[in-house]
């Protein structure tokens, strides 16, 4: 099964991205990346949004890609939880860049922006809800 989430995963290129802060969740629209194995996304943001304000409180956050806009029959919801860190590392930073601009050549402009940050979510468990009648889940260690 896991295979399955993994292909979700690559074969999407948005999510939905859920922080909080003071108890007020927050949801967000975003584009992404993923690692080789499937346990870091990968996503960008300005400094001024109230997601980058809300991960600098509280770096614990949900994600949700699905197969509605691709799928009529039978619909996968894939909920993913991780823990946000800030891509310090230049080289890191940089690998990122240049997998994120493959996948979202239109953002290059959104990325050169002065404000703009790295995102790294490394995953820690996933639910995949298949059919909204069977659900897997997977922590990650």
């Amino acid at each position: 099964m896991l295979d399955v989430i993994e292909a979700l995963i690559r074969n999407n290129k948005t999510c939905v991205l859920a922080t909080s802060a003071d108890n007020k969740p927050h949801c967000s629209l975003m584009a992404y990346t993923v690692n080789e194995t499937c346990r870091e996304m990968y996503l960008i943001t300005h400094r001024t949004t109230r997601k980058y304000k809300n991960l600098q409180k509280n770096p614990h956050v949900s994600l949700l890609v699905d197969t509605r806009a691709t799928s009529d029959d039978s619909v996968c919801a894939l909920t993913i939880e991780g823990v946000y860190s800030k891509i310090e590392d230049s080289v890191k930073r940089n690998r990122v860049g240049d997998q994120f601009l493959s996948a979202h050549p239109r953002m290059q402009s959104f990325i050169e922006n002065g404000d703009t940050d790295w995102m790294c979510i490394r995953i820690t468990s996933f639910l995949l809800l298949n059919n909204l009648t069977e659900a897997h889940f997977f922590k990650i260690s």
